[in-house]
């Protein structure tokens, strides 16, 4: 396995060191930056999340720490890193991400995806009952128009806010627990961790070098950000309220090529678009090399596998003349599906072999170590080391945060009996609650220790395949209300690294704590607001939101598909699901990685091929390996690997920010022209 370790995740590990000293960094800051993020930035973040699918996280980050510190700064008063920290902490719950993450596009984008669903034609057309709990009905929506202040309204908008309550609470259970273990105990390196915790430092450095340095590199992101952001989303924004269509100097999200390239004759059954995001590039320059090489081997694969499997009988629901959503979902259900969950199963088990050499490893140094007394403390006193606490980190106790585990694990349970009861009369089943204990209470902490102890050595998680999907099959429940329950399924992983970047920044632990009690009210209340709001100006999704008017329709077919599955009679999910297709898959990851290990090549090229094949859009990965060519055979020349790495990690912070100030400004404008065409006098 030594061909696991590869180089370029060597070279990722050493970016960051833990400091020596540990403070609070939650404050009177905190409290404004909260008001500042959940009343400012949430809005205009749901805005660009449906016009252009990209969240404004990112972007509210700097601007946020930006404005804080400029504040700051002219009144006598530095911002501290652990003060950066929270801010970045508390922008990840406010608006999608932070330690366990969370729904793509964050809690904010729950409701107005609730409401579609339920109006989606794909619902209908695949039987998918959706209960009352998460939306009101089509009939009712109709009736009481674009608004979330009804009566109606009120029991999903509750269910939500306790689902992010609990899920917040139950991060500082097991996720807190294997942090320790992982990180204290056996020491793992943590290699993408310094990632996420180098662009919160900088801007904290006092050094007049460095910090010189960093403000050039963010600033010319800053510049090109604003540039491209205002072609790229201002001008949309701006004419869409002024005029009845946005004019779009360049297409949102993506120029669909697949009618006109996908006949007969030339490359049949192949979606192909062109998208024109520049942050991409610099994206592609940020990740690393191998895997970004590995999504483009995936796309050149897709180019010359299509038109085979098409020719021989493997593509059959693909017809002439689809567009790329539905070329994409037809794809999938043929052969996609099946092979990516093969190529997943791979993954799954060279990650677990690794998770078992490095195990043997570790207790062989142990027993071949000539220090008996090291010996005992790095073995049998393992618990005891475990189980001490630093009062200077602020560490929790461990006992503590396994009964918080135990505590939410069985309130999912009980939330799920309580919500499905079971009727015979309409054929609704009862919540198999024994089999999901033994679910939560087995398969839960065993994977997510898996994912942790990789995470800790290489940066990445795994996941076995369809787990979900099966679990619920084999649990025997008929329906569909399963799939909108919440079932204790979670990877505490995310949380693992989550809690890892904070300690290499040196915050407190009770940090975390009191910002999650003052958000979580905050982000409720935001949501609700902001998304009513939205919805009232223009229905979700329409040609004012292109990106959802283009993508949401796709979610939404492969959620029902898969919904289908728990249903009575035949299931589409089901009939996707081909054994063949996912050995094929399983032998083609397994004798990739067995040749990368042979060759001494980086196993990032596995990952990035899995990436590729199930990316969502072809066309992210084109700009993807421009910014990829240009980091690794300009810049890394140039500058050498970790400086700019460093710098591009910079730059890229940079540019977000700059697209993030133009989509505020516009968004305000955008409202602001729109709120007064919607008055009634």
């Amino acid at each position: 396995m030594a061909g696991f370790q590869d180089k370029e995740i060597e070279q990722y590990r050493d970016l960051m060191s833990i400091p020596d000293r540990f403070e609070s960094g939650f404050g009177l800051k905190s409290v404004l930056g909260a008001l500042f993020l959940g009343f400012l930035m949430l809005p205009g973040s749901i805005y660009l999340s449906l016009v252009m699918g990209a969240s404004l996280g990112p972007a509210a980050r700097w601007v946020t720490v930006i404005l804080f510190a400029e504040v700051a700064r002219r009144s006598m008063k530095g911002l501290r890193q652990q003060e950066i920290f929270i801010l970045f902490y508390m922008t990840g719950i406010l608006l999608g991400g932070g330690i366990g993450g969370q729904l793509h596009g964050g809690m904010m984008m729950v409701p107005l995806w609730n409401q579609y669903l339920v109006q989606s034609p794909a619902t209908s057309a695949m039987g998918i009952d959706i209960p009352s709990w998460v939306a009101p009905s089509k009939d009712i929506l109709e009736q009481s128009g674009r608004t979330f202040f009804t009566q109606e309204w009120m029991v999903p908008i509750f269910f939500l806010g306790g689902l992010l309550l609990l899920g917040r609470i139950d991060q500082f259970g097991l996720g807190y627990a294997l942090y320790r273990w992982t990180s204290h105990v056996e020491k793992l390196p943590f290699p993408m961790a310094p990632a996420d915790a180098l662009g919160i430092t900088a801007l904290a450095e006092s050094g007049e070098g460095t910090h010189n340095w960093r403000w050039r590199w963010f600033s010319i992101g800053g510049v090109i950000g604003l540039g491209f952001g205002f072609i790229y989303v201002g001008v949309p924004a701006i004419s869409g309220a002024v005029f009845n269509a946005p004019i779009q100097v360049i297409p949102i999200p993506f120029v669909d090529m697949t009618p006109k390239m996908s006949t007969e004759q030339f490359m049949p059954a192949t979606p192909m678009n062109l998208v024109f995001d520049l942050s991409l590039v610099v994206l592609g320059m940020v990740l690393p090399f191998w895997a970004v090489v590995g999504s483009s081997l995936a796309l050149v694969v897709m180019l010359v596998l299509n038109p085979v499997l098409y020719k021989i009988g493997y593509l059959t629901t693909w017809t002439p003349g689809m567009s790329l959503v539905r070329t994409v979902f037809s794809n999938s259900i043929d052969f996609y599906l099946s092979f990516g969950i093969g190529m997943a199963l791979a993954i799954f088990i060279v990650s677990i072999t690794t998770v078992g050499w490095s195990l043997v490893r570790r207790n062989r140094t142990a027993q071949a170590s000539k220090d008996s007394t090291q010996d005992q403390g790095n073995g049998g006193s393992l618990w005891k080391v475990f189980r001490e606490r630093n009062r200077e980190r602020g560490d929790m106790s461990i006992v503590v945060a396994l009964c918080i585990y135990v505590c939410s694990t069985v309130s999912y349970i009980l939330i799920c009996l309580w919500l499905m009861p079971g009727d015979p009369v309409t054929g609704q089943g009862r919540f198999p609650w024994l089999f999901f204990l033994c679910f939560g209470f087995l398969y839960q902490p065993l994977m997510s220790y898996v994912n942790a102890k990789l995470e800790g050595l290489v940066g990445q998680t795994v996941q076995i395949p369809m787990v979900r999907e099966a679990a619920f099959i084999l649990s025997g429940y008929s329906g569909s209300r399963i799939w909108f329950a919440p079932i204790p399924m979670n990877d505490y992983a995310i949380g693992v690294r989550g809690f890892r970047v904070m300690e290499l920044n040196g915050t407190r632990l009770s940090s975390l704590v009191k910002t999650e009690i003052l958000v979580i009210p905050i982000v409720i209340a935001t949501t609700l607001i902001f998304s009513h709001y939205i919805w009232r100006l223009a229905e979700v999704p329409s040609d004012v939101y292109p990106f959802a008017q283009e993508l949401w329709e796709l979610q939404a077919l492969n959620f029902c598909l898969t919904a289908t599955a728990t249903l009575d009679g035949s299931s589409p999910f089901i009939e996707a699901i081909k054994p063949g297709i996912i050995g094929w898959g399983l032998g083609t990851g397994m004798f990739s990685f067995i040749l990368l290990s042979i060759l001494g090549l980086p196993t990032f090229l596995v990952y990035g091929f899995v990436r590729g094949l199930g990316a969502m859009t072809p066309g992210h990965i084109v700009p993807e390996m421009v910014g990829a060519l240009i980091g690794r055979f300009f810049l890394q020349r140039k500058f050498g690997h970790q400086t700019y790495k460093r710098y591009v990690m910079v730059m890229f912070a940079g540019m977000t920010a700059g697209v993030g100030l133009i989509g505020m400004a516009s968004v305000a404008i955008a409202l602001i022209a729109k709120s007064t065409t919607t008055l009634r006098y």
